[in-house]
């Protein structure tokens, strides 16, 4: 009962989305334009790098929010931590006031990775900006994210319980960039410095 309580706690949480809310205040259609989805980098590439950045910090807060509040009213449940953090990624993905159609879980996966090993989320971090800066591409960066994590919680932590659970988020996060990563097959993936040029921006 008490797993239970804190997953749905956190995708009650998770299903929160700045981007919807603001692309609804500004009368843009996320969900028809860019990458097609509720989350931080279309947000950045559709209504500009402020609205990014406040939904990259709404979706990455609820995350930690989450772990937090699960870690601290649940303390006796072993890996409860990652099971509010995978519900509130999953919340994000799958909002069910928005017919299960999100945002594509990124921001969220990296706020609980900071809330269950902060010093993990440092090499995380490092490992975003640099795959980043040399590819162009913050897809890239988020499919080397949820495939290093798992691991670096299970060294971390010498178990495996937290890194399975972990795992389907990643699962779940792959399957989402089906799409990206045929584009970046194709070449045609926009990147960051494309976004920052203004050249997708919806006025």
């Amino acid at each position: 009962m008490g797993y239970f309580l804190a997953a749905a706690l956190a995708y009650a949480l998770g299903s929160s989305n700045m981007a919807f809310y603001i692309a609804r205040y500004k009368g843009v259609d996320l969900r028809g334009a860019g990458t097609g989805n509720l989350g931080t980098s279309n947000a950045t590439i559709l209504l500009g790098w402020l609205s990014g950045v406040l939904v990259g910090i709404h979706d990455i807060g609820k995350a930690i929010l989450a772990v937090w509040l699960a870690k601290t009213l649940l303390p006796e449940l072993p890996a409860v931590g990652a099971v509010a953090g995978v519900a509130c990624v999953l919340g994000h993905i799958f909002p069910f006031y928005l017919r299960f159609r999100g945002g594509k879980g990124f921001a969220p996966y990296l706020g609980m990775t900071i809330a269950l090993s902060w010093k993990l989320a440092i090499f995380i971090l490092i490992l975003v900006v640099v795959v980043t800066l040399l590819t162009d591409y913050i897809s890239l960066a988020t499919l080397a994210t949820v495939t290093v994590v798992p691991i670096g919680m299970g060294v971390s932590t010498g178990g495996i319980l937290t890194p399975l659970i972990l795992l389907v988020a990643t699962g779940v996060i792959v399957f989402k960039h089906r799409e990206n990563i045929t584009r970046l097959r194709r070449g045609t993936e926009i990147g960051l410095r494309s976004a920052a040029s203004g050249k997708h921006k919806i006025q």
